[in-house]
């Protein structure tokens, strides 16, 4: 069983330092009241596309109380909202909390749109190359074309402190095509992903509801289309499937919208309850409208 402040360094991994400055500030001020050091705030606050550098992150630190009133459960719940799993009775605990001492989702705002910043680090990446290429390969994947929303980060950094391979995937709305958020994976070359927990994240504070990756751009997509819940899967289906995108869990692609301009729609069912449920769920929507569905196994080694 994890102790407290192990705890804590697992739901602040969930967290972006990105996020606005009170949320930032409320952050600082829980973790260091559950006991981490100066050393893993400045390793997280370096993970934000506004990090102010070393100076100012350690004077902050410096100016926080660990009596400040803002304890662990600030964090646990932060954590919670952006997707942080525990178990049942670990969320019972939290949710048992004095009501001072959590912050209310409703407090956090959740951006609709990426932050610049972080659509700046997107676009400053190249495509998919190295231990990118060579971890796709590894899992028998197709690599997508360099056009599309898939990048390489040979450094990337990790909440905990980590830097190292990193597949970066831009987020975008379902329909507009606007950008909302970034999905990033640290891989290894033999396939497998770091050592890091855990080693993939949503950006915190970030739309994630009714967002795609596209794979393969909006260019490529005329007649068909074929789609997964997660990258991999989507990369291995290409190797069968041309044009794909990942739509990140189920509950997006269960909500998945007919298309115009598409006919077909090829959908890979995860082999889980709630991925053969959502791959029904959109097939049922899109033969509604008259379109033609295919739904296939999902390919071993995603």
């Amino acid at each position: 069983m994890l102790s407290e402040i192990d705890r804590a360094r697992s739901a602040m991994s969930y967290l972006d330092a990105g996020c606005d400055r009170d949320t930032w500030v409320r952050i600082g001020m829980a973790a260091k009241s559950v006991g981490l050091d100066v050393g893993e705030w400045i390793d997280w606050c370096s993970t934000g596309a506004n990090y102010g550098g070393e100076r100012e992150a350690r004077a902050v630190w410096q100016s926080f109380r660990s009596d400040g009133g803002i304890g662990a459960a600030t964090l646990f719940r932060l954590a919670l909202d952006a997707g942080w799993q525990v178990s049942s009775k670990i969320r019972r605990e939290i949710n048992a909390l004095p009501v001072n001492k959590v912050v209310k989702s409703s407090e956090k705002p959740v951006r609709e749109t990426l932050d610049p910043r972080w659509l700046s680090y997107w676009q400053s990446l190249g495509p998919v190359c190295d231990v990118g290429r060579e971890y796709l390969e590894a899992r028998q994947c197709g690599l997508p074309p360099a056009d599309g929303d898939l990048r390489f980060d040979p450094t990337g950094r990790h909440p905990s402190g980590y830097a190292g391979p990193c597949l970066v995937a831009l987020v975008t709305d379902i329909l507009t095509g606007a950008p909302i958020s970034l999905h990033r994976t640290w891989v290894r070359s033999d396939g497998t992903k770091a050592d890091l927990d855990p080693p993939r994240l949503l950006l915190g504070g970030h739309r994630k509801a009714g967002g795609v990756i596209r794979l393969w751009p909006d260019e490529a997509v005329t007649h068909g289309l074929a789609i997964a819940e997660g990258i991999e899967t989507a990369l291995s289906l290409a190797r069968v499937f041309q044009p794909v995108w990942a739509l990140i869990d189920a509950g997006n692609l269960s909500k998945f919208p007919p298309l115009s301009g598409i006919d077909t729609l090829t959908v890979a069912v995860d082999d889980d309850a709630a991925g053969v449920q959502a791959a029904n769920t959109c097939a049922e929507r899109w033969a509604a409208v008259d379109r033609d569905i295919a739904l296939v196994e999902t390919i071993h080694g995603a």
